[in-house]
């Protein structure tokens, strides 16, 4: 090496084998993602531990109890906003964290940001002034949505967490899907976060029923993926985005699962498999709008893919 020669960057490991499925994306994670997803891949397939989680997660909580600073890419800046904390939410349950002092604050915090009918708003009036994707709304007087309030509430009773604040949120949630007339592929799923850990089961069951029958009269989910463009692409959607059956039931105990036929999720599954990329990682399909968060959200979609992929059994290498 000459004198002024700098040293050779460290490479990182390659994939034991170029078409092992989980070998391809640990590559990708290490070489794209952020210190949470490359914790949070290490705990879920490398017997890494939930401390180290939680200490990459704490990075983006507030002083208000709240949680902000990009944790959800698509909004950008420090403030805290029910999207980040419905993002934190699933990281702690990921990792079996999901109570405790920690969710108390959040608690305290949601209580202090929700709409006067108890629920949340999908984007808070504090949210101007940073950078945000075109297709999240920012208004100065934001209604409560399902969009928001559904998964954290799901999340919320999934762990058995108490708090005054999940009463009306939880009456809010029974209304709004239960009001469901014409949806969105993106209310749907917060809709079934919410009826998946429901407690009051026939209640859930019910109401999934009929929502999965608005599912497949409004053509909501591509049942077969062989004919992308016989399926409606929906407005604020990305060219070309759709919605596929597991992604409403990204787990086979989900409500969701009884939408579709057994040769719907094989087919749907199979699509989901052949998405990886050649960088190992999966696609978002979502607008892109800025190069910062088209990548580091590629991590998070990368390792739900996994996750809902190992959940049905397939083989990841």
């Amino acid at each position: 090496m000459a004198e002024n020669e700098a040293p050779p960057l460290p490479q990182p490991p390659r994939p034991a084998a170029a078409s092992c499925a989980l070998a391809r994306a640990e590559r990708f994670v290490w070489l794209t993602a952020r210190v949470l997803e490359q914790r949070l891949f290490r705990y879920h397939f490398r017997g890494g531990e939930a401390g180290p989680v939680e200490t990459a997660l704490d990075a983006y909580r507030n002083e208000d109890g709240g949680y902000g600073h990009a944790l959800e890419p698509d909004l950008r800046g420090p403030v805290s906003q029910p999207l980040h904390t419905a993002r934190a939410l699933r990281v702690l349950d990921a990792v079996g964290r999901c109570g405790g002092q920690r969710v108390e604050r959040m608690c305290r915090h949601l209580t202090s940001v929700s709409t006067p009918d108890g629920a949340l708003p999908a984007v808070r009036p504090s949210r101007h002034g940073h950078p945000a994707a075109p297709f999240v709304p920012v208004v100065d007087d934001p209604p409560g949505e399902l969009l928001a309030t559904g998964p954290v509430v799901g999340l919320l009773h999934r762990n058995e967490v108490w708090h005054a604040w999940l009463f009306r949120a939880t009456d809010f949630c029974w209304q709004a899907v239960e009001s469901l007339e014409a949806s969105h592929p993106y209310e749907v799923e917060a809709a079934v976060a919410f009826l998946d850990a429901a407690p009051d089961r026939p209640r859930a069951e019910a109401s999934a029923g009929r929502l999965g029958r608005l599912v497949r009269e409004q053509r909501l989910a591509v049942l077969d993926p062989d004919h992308l463009d016989a399926y409606p692409v929906f407005p604020g959607c990305a060219p070309g985005e759709r919605h596929f059956p597991h992604d409403y039931a990204r787990r086979p105990r989900s409500l969701a699962r009884a939408w579709f036929t057994d040769d719907e999720i094989t087919r749907s599954l199979d699509f989901l498999a052949s998405e990886q990329e050649d960088d190992g990682g999966w696609p978002v399909r979502r607008r892109r709008w800025a190069p910062a968060p088209a990548l580091e959200a590629r991590p998070v979609v990368t390792l739900e893919a996994l996750r809902t992929l190992r959940a049905y059994g397939r083989s990841l290498g």
